[in-house]
């Protein structure tokens, strides 16, 4: 072979490695990032798992939040915002549990973003085979995800935490529920009444005054946010009254 051949090849191995390593140290670098999510306030968490209201089991591929008296017959699939601890969310859906006989189930998205989780709705909704009626719902990117989720024909509703849908269910029967924060600095008020076309014409939208975006979970301030006018319990209050008002009382 040439020495000119050689010293080619031997150029071209050298690139071939450096972009295999870089192409590694980034898929490393990914891993690690997605495998680091924003972590669920403890004392919240504990005040949930002490409520004697609201039964909590880890099903492995979510976490169920079932009313210990009477269940209504409905029940939530809940996807978390991307890289936020699907408990973080059990402190703010828990006064729904409690106060409607809703039945929930928060998702633990794939690598812990909602996008990257192709699993049918199925894998969550049998964690309760008692429930007769399903929504879907989620916040911040979860949401786009669950308005995907919201074609399958098992699905009877939607409820938006801090989000709104990239896909145009606008014809669709479903009942929906788009709750959004005052000084939510991402899923911002005019990103939500831009997308608002998107849903049925008679979607019920409501507007929290005061609260941001890392309020609809706990789980710390969240970078791009604006800062709270509320506090966290007014938070949990409002997201409350507004879910029992859209799926009735229990009893």
């Amino acid at each position: 072979m040439p020495r000119t051949n050689r010293r080619g090849m031997r150029t071209a191995v050298r690139i071939l490695i450096s972009v295999v390593a870089v192409l590694a140290l980034v898929v490393v670098g990914f891993l690690a990032w997605a495998n680091t999510p924003m972590m669920g306030d403890r004392a919240r968490a504990i005040d949930v798992w002490t409520d004697p209201a609201v039964s909590i089991t880890d099903e492995g591929d979510s976490v169920l939040l079932a009313p210990t008296g009477d269940a209504s017959g409905q029940g939530l699939v809940f996807v978390p915002g991307a890289l936020v601890d699907p408990y973080a969310y059990l402190y703010k859906l828990a006064g729904a549990v409690e106060d409607t006989g809703l039945t929930v189930v928060v998702t633990k998205p794939t690598l812990n973003l909602a996008f990257f989780d192709q699993r049918p709705l199925s894998t969550f909704t049998s964690h309760a085979p008692e429930v007769s009626s399903w929504y879907v719902g989620g916040h911040s990117l979860g949401g786009v995800r669950a308005c995907q989720l919201a074609d399958d024909t098992s699905v009877d509703g939607l409820i938006l935490f801090g989000s709104y849908c990239a896909n145009d269910l606008s014809r669709s029967d479903l009942r929906v529920l788009s709750i959004g924060g005052g000084a939510d600095g991402l899923s911002t008020p005019a990103k939500i009444a831009a997308a608002r076309p998107l849903l049925p014409a008679d979607a019920t939208m409501v507007e929290i005054p005061g609260m941001n975006h890392a309020q609809f979970g706990d789980y710390g301030p969240q970078p791009g946010d604006n800062p709270a006018g509320i506090t966290n319990a007014q938070a949990r209050d409002r997201i409350t009254e507004t879910l029992t008002a859209f799926l009735g009382k229990a009893g």
